[in-house]
């Protein structure tokens, strides 16, 4: 009896409760977070002007922007020119040898700029050779710099850049790099480009890492480009999001899931500002 009396309990509490898949209806965009924009984007057009970038930015829709204020204006300045277009910062970067050697400068510039994230995108090493040597340095710095973040109130992320998929033990350096940094110093930013590009699965990593992840960079690969461990490739490789490789779908249903609430654009093309719209259309075209 009190078997059965339990199994009804808990067909009931699915009923009543359903999971976050079902409680999207059909026709509803899967994108469902403001829409972001990495500064290394728009390198080719800071130089032409800073307002004159924003404006474009502003006029494609962005309201989120990753980075900091571009060669030659003040954090001051920056912040205002973004204001004035209803740009937020919630995001910021830094050096790998900054956070190792002087985290509390990292923060104080992430405060300066009123960013509540600092991402770090690469770990030294040598090219196609990352090794476990390399991710404990990184594990140390993380663990010790991600505190020093957090008694800033600012969450560290780590920016998976694709080099990481090393082969290690049962699994990888990326699953080494994980599972030894303290959860609550150290969070984690997926570049989904770069993540396949090394030979992870993104949507498969979100599943597992689960609440880890706090960001998404949104970019694509072009069909048939090969692939490898470096972490590099060349700007012709980039191509509008849903012209390329990666399955969108699949990894907006996981991010959401997760609660992912940024996503940043990153184009690293030499033609991003055709590319750009194209990316921004498909995001926008998908639906559950």
């Amino acid at each position: 009896m009190k078997k059965t009396l339990t199994l009804l309990i808990l067909a009931l509490a699915w009923i009543i409760t359903p999971s976050e898949t079902q409680a999207q209806k059909k026709g509803d965009p899967m994108l469902q977070v403001p829409l972001g924009f990495a500064s290394y984007t728009f390198r080719n057009q800071w130089k032409n002007g800073v307002p004159e970038a924003l404006d474009i930015i502003q006029q494609m829709g962005f309201t989120e922007f990753e980075g900091g204020a571009p060669q030659g204006v003040s954090v001051e300045d920056f912040k205002k020119m973004l204001t004035d277009r209803g740009i937020s910062i919630p995001s910021t970067g830094t050096g790998f040898e900054q956070l190792e050697s002087d985290p509390q400068a990292v923060a104080d510039r992430a405060k300066a700029l009123g960013a509540k994230y600092v991402m770090c995108a690469w770990i030294p090493h040598k090219t196609g050779q990352f090794s476990k040597a390399d991710a404990d340095r990184a594990i140390k710095a993380f663990n010790e710099g991600g505190k020093v973040l957090r008694d800033n109130g600012i969450t560290f992320k780590y920016h998976v850049h694709g080099y990481e998929f090393q082969p290690y033990g049962k699994g990888t350096l990326f699953d080494y790099l994980v599972e030894n940094t303290d959860p609550k110093y150290v969070s984690l930013q997926m570049d989904v480009m770069w993540t396949h590009f090394g030979g992870g699965d993104p949507a498969a990593l979100l599943k597992k890492y689960g609440k880890r992840w706090v960001s998404l960079h949104l970019k694509d690969f072009r069909k048939g480009a090969p692939r490898d461990m470096t972490g590099l490739t060349g700007p012709e490789n980039d191509v509008p999001l849903g012209e390329g490789e990666l399955d969108f779908p699949a990894i907006l249903r996981e991010a959401n899931k997760i609660g992912i609430q940024h996503m940043f654009i990153e184009d690293e093309s030499e033609q991003e500002l055709e590319a750009l719209p194209k990316s921004i259309a498909y995001l926008k075209s998908l639906t559950y």
